[in-house]
């Protein structure tokens, strides 16, 4: 799912994770993207605000949260899943990744392959998380 949940309210966020978790495989699993609370620029933060920068036909327009890694975490887990992050932003200003496979979930905003992140800078990535059912 990318960019899908910052478009649910905090109780529909809880209430879809308990539903996902409930019909998933053992095993299975979200590839989960939203916009990144901590993500240190004005302009992303701007850009991705709850109930976005502009005009109601603007993408964000509908944004009801924007979620730091411990928020959605929390929302994952206590549906029941196990959360491993993938791409974050801590409240340090300090983005964090590990090797993920696109093949498992592409997600396009992501430090790998959105054409904002180039030459070491990052311009746009997103809180990128697997939420997996044990």
């Amino acid at each position: 799912m990318e960019h899908v949940w910052e478009h649910l309210d905090a109780a529909e966020a809880t209430f879809a994770a308990r539903i996902c978790f409930e019909f998933l495989e053992l095993r299975g699993f979200i590839r989960c993207a939203v916009p990144d609370a901590l993500f240190p620029n004005k302009a992303y933060q701007r850009l991705v605000q709850v109930g976005g920068p502009g005009p109601a036909d603007h993408p964000a327009a509908s944004h009801k949260v924007v979620y730091t890694w411990r928020t959605l975490t929390r929302v994952f887990e206590s549906a029941g899943f196990q959360v491993t992050l993938l791409e974050w932003w801590d409240e340090e200003g300090d983005f964090h990744s590990q090797p993920w496979d696109e093949r498992d979930g592409f997600i396009y905003r992501s430090r790998r392959f959105d054409y904002r992140n180039q030459d070491g800078n990052l311009g746009f990535t997103s809180l990128i998380v697997d939420a997996v059912k044990l």
